[in-house]
């Protein structure tokens, strides 16, 4: 635990001791789909060759259709953007990957699209109309575990990399903060009066891209997607000053709604424009200084979903979290220990006003795991960045 400088430690079964009574808990309830398909491209006519050359392919995220359940949900095709492996050797039309359901045989299959950068858009279709992307990744997709585990997806990473809340399927990492939390850790905050809700915010790749660069606003961030019910924002704002993130995925949404509802009260986006997306870029909570309590932010979003008759914003954001950030909803953050040169590093630097190496230089002296599957921490936002 870290506050007001102090470094403490205890075992995670105890950390109800450490949230104040009358705390709200967020957390991300996004569940990890088995997003890498393995093909074979077909051996040349006359060789004598078992299979092709292997083609490996990351579903990031959906775009056609945009939605991440439509799409998972489709029975016609779909088209994702992807991470190609061995994209060289992937100059046919398409690749086929034949798949067993029950009694049934179905053949699934990819072809790449247009490139952006280093990713592709790849459409998959298949020839029973019966079976949902979903099924299909469920069937024959693999886990994908963090890359820096050096090792692949095993049966059991498909229950230890799931959080026990785990429940809207999308992402494509776990949000590894959750991972420590058990059905009795759960009943226990809530015995001591510690109320939970839900966001979602589906993690993509992009959150194991290093920063690379001296000055970390040149750092390119990527965008997310997030999905949080009218219930959950009402929630937040009903307790503010009292808001506990688990992770920095739900951190990342929850100072995200600030910015949104910033938007929705400048610009004035009402039910006539409830079509545009929502969108928060890297840079934003930087540009300038946005005149809004936390409460009226959070009310014009409500304001703007009652407007719009919907009960579930949908938004993206791209927003970093740095040193010189100002925190507007997020008081507890309660997260892993980090890679060095990681954006997630930069957010808790910023959330303990620079301080982060009296945490860490602790935690590599008593031995404390790191990583995905590492040990956590519980930190309190330092008073020097308190509004």
């Amino acid at each position: 635990m870290y506050r007001d400088g102090l470094v403490s430690e205890d075992k995670f079964y105890r950390i109800g001791e450490y949230i104040p009574t009358g705390s709200l808990l967020v957390y991300n309830n996004t569940r990890v789909i088995q997003a890498r398909l393995v093909f074979h491209k077909s051996a040349p006519a006359g060789t004598q060759a078992a299979t092709g050359a292997r083609i490996e392919v990351f579903c990031l995220a959906p775009i056609e259709p945009y939605d991440y359940q439509l799409s998972l949900s489709s029975t016609t095709g779909c088209v994702w953007k992807c991470m190609i492996g061995n994209a060289k050797k992937f100059n046919t039309e398409y690749v086929e990957l034949p798949i067993i359901l029950g009694a049934r045989t179905i053949r699934l299959r990819a072809k790449k699209r247009e490139q952006q950068g280093n990713t592709y858009a790849v459409l998959f279709s298949w020839d029973d109309p019966s079976v949902a992307f979903s099924e299909i990744l469920e069937a024959v997709g693999e886990l994908p575990i963090p890359p820096y585990l050096n090792r692949k997806s095993e049966e059991s990473d498909k229950t230890t990399y799931q959080t026990v809340y785990s429940r809207i399927k999308g992402s494509v990492a776990a949000p590894t903060a959750g991972l420590h939390f058990t059905e009795a850790v759960l009943n226990d905050l809530r015995s001591r009066g510690i109320q939970t809700t839900e966001v979602t915010l589906h993690v993509g790749a992009g959150t194991f891209l290093p920063v690379k660069v001296e000055d970390a606003n040149q750092h390119p961030m990527h965008t997310e997607i997030i999905s949080v019910p009218r219930q959950a924002i009402a929630d937040i704002q009903d307790n503010l000053g009292h808001i506990v993130a688990v992770g920095t995925t739900s951190m990342r949404t929850m100072e995200s709604l600030y910015f949104i509802g910033c938007q929705c009260r400048d610009h004035n986006i009402t039910a006539s424009r409830h079509d545009e997306t929502l969108h928060i870029a890297q840079h934003e909570p930087y540009e300038r200084d946005y005149n809004i309590s936390p409460h009226d932010a959070l009310q014009a979003i409500l304001d703007y979903m009652d407007a719009t008759g919907i009960d579930t914003l949908h938004a993206e954001t791209q927003i970093m979290i740095r040193p010189g950030y100002t925190f507007h909803i997020v008081d507890i953050l309660i997260t892993n220990f980090h890679q060095p040169k990681s954006t997630l590093l930069l957010l808790v630097s910023a959330f303990v006003a620079g301080d982060w190496k009296t945490i860490y230089n602790y935690a590599l002296c008593h031995h404390f795991r790191f990583l995905s599957y590492g040990d956590s921490s519980i930190l309190f936002k330092n008073d020097a960045l308190k509004e």
